[in-house]
């Protein structure tokens, strides 16, 4: 196939994957999409195969594909919805990996040492000359790679909750340390441009910013997860378009920008919803502290209910708002509140979702959760949309958020999440709060709003508190 053709494709490709990109940006049009996206993704791999600079043997990277179809048909399987931010994580970081990987590879071949190194199919698919734009693209590549895919398997570590990182939260002199570190990395990045002929120092490069990504991600809280989530995933966006000019590959670059671009903006938006800069998040921590403790907040104040109460507040209810948190998700409860739903709607009762952006841990989670579950699209509102209507709600129930519907946000500027943009479910006539217990968010602050007076807390595990609650209202 003809170098012509074969930018035509990637032409193609490029516009499926912004079509794509478009299609994501309502719950509606997300299937499709995801569709055009692997479309063009196919589009993208197939004409790859038929470039002339890809070699005559082929058995390797048939064995790739084959061992990453398997590989990714089971993680599409088994994995768990609630999962689903670790298993975005990993997938920066295996972007991250393999532009480290690929631009080191490019590297070896342009400096002659590819034979007995590199496979023969992957040699001859490499540049084989040391330019100057393969030179800083490789340093690029490596960087970037290299503190993406060990910053995200940090986030995994995170996000799965592993023992061994509870007590993993930096050290001091931490900022102090990554400033040696990037001024290291950028060092060596300079050597290898100047004097490619030291190959080993790319592997110094790659193993710098491998512990920069680590130091970078450690000290970050579960709070934040959802913007280094995004942050990551422009990172790896960023490598890809780098190794993309390593190969000389427009629709590597294209994507790779693309990916890029999308994750900044969307990093941007996660911060404004939690009202935080990136560099706070990045470099600060959400302090505890400087507020009313727990015993002042709820001592004497927090009243208990039971799923058969909050039936007959349903019973006399004409409009109901649904807040969802992770808590939601990790009960695996969502099947159990569109089963509410249907009984409530079949009744006359108008019910709809206020979605908080950082709801859950990674953006979208909560309208992927509640879509899987059948959920009618047009009943997930944004915050900005529901948060007006708040004072025309006869019951808000709250399943599992709690930083998010906190009030202190918008009375306490003292308080560790001042000014983030919260849902007013306060405001509602009743609130009913699904909580297993009084615990503290991620912020580690106490929520005034489990001890106001026209609150009520269904304490128990969410999915159990739901089933119970639609079994009372079918009795009822």
């Amino acid at each position: 196939m003809s170098t012509t053709l074969i930018n035509v494709a990637y032409l193609v490709a490029s516009v499926l994957f912004i079509l794509g990109l478009k299609g994501l940006t309502h719950p509606r049009s997300a299937v499709r999409g995801n569709l055009l996206g692997a479309a063009g993704m196919a589009v993208a791999t197939v004409v790859t195969l038929f470039d002339p600079q890809i070699s005559d043997d082929l058995t390797l990277v048939f064995a790739g594909l084959a061992v990453g179809t398997v590989i990714g048909a089971l993680l599409a399987v088994r994995i768990e919805m609630t999962a689903m931010p670790q298993l975005v994580a990993l997938f920066n970081g295996f972007g991250g990996i393999a532009s480290v990987l690929v631009a080191g590879g490019a590297l070896y071949v342009a400096m002659g040492a590819g034979s007995g190194v590199l496979p023969d199919a992957v040699r001859d698919a490499l540049p084989q000359a040391a330019t100057t734009q393969l030179l800083v693209a490789t340093v690029a590549s490596g960087l970037i790679g290299a503190v993406t895919f060990t910053g995200s398997l940090v986030a995994f570590a995170k996000l799965q909750e592993f023992r061994f990182m509870r007590k993993v939260n930096g050290f001091p002199g931490g900022q102090v340390v990554n400033a040696i570190l990037f001024v290291a990395s950028i060092g060596v990045s300079a050597v290898i441009t100047m004097d490619p002929t030291q190959l080993e120092m790319y592997w110094v490069l790659v193993a710098i910013a491998s512990v920069l990504g680590v130091l970078l991600v450690i000290p970050i809280g579960g709070a934040d997860m959802p913007v280094v989530i995004a942050l990551l995933n422009s990172y790896s966006g960023l490598a890809a378009s780098a190794t993309g000019f390593v190969l000389q590959n427009n629709v590597l670059i294209i994507a790779g920008s693309l990916v890029g671009a999308s994750g900044l903006i969307l990093t941007q938006i996660m911060c404004k919803a939690m009202n935080r800069s990136l560099t706070n998040v990045l470099f600060g921590k959400l302090e505890a502290g400087g507020g009313a403790s727990a015993d002042e907040v709820y001592a004497g104040k927090v009243k208990s209910t039971s799923a058969e109460e909050v039936a007959m507040l349903f019973d006399t209810a004409q409009r109901v708002v649904v807040v969802p948190g992770y808590g939601l998700a990790v009960a695996q409860a969502q099947h159990a509140v569109r089963d509410m739903t249907r009984i409530l709607t079949d009744r006359g009762v108008t019910v709809e979702f206020g979605i908080h952006p950082v709801a859950g841990r990674m953006p979208g989670h909560m309208n992927v959760l509640l879509a899987e579950a059948d959920i009618p699209y047009e009943s997930l509102l944004e915050m900005d949309i529901i948060n007006p209507t708040f004072e025309q709600v006869d019951v808000t129930l709250v399943i599992g958020a709690n930083d998010v519907v906190n009030p202190v946000a918008r009375t306490d500027p003292e308080s560790p999440i001042a000014g983030m943009p919260i849902l007013d479910v306060d405001k509602s006539r009743t609130v009913v709060v699904v909580k297993r217990s009084l615990s503290p968010g991620f912020a580690g602050i106490p929520n005034p709003l489990f001890a106001a007076d026209n609150t009520l807390m269904l304490f128990g595990d969410g999915k159990k508190a739901l089933i119970e609650l639609n079994q009372a209202l079918k009795e009822g």
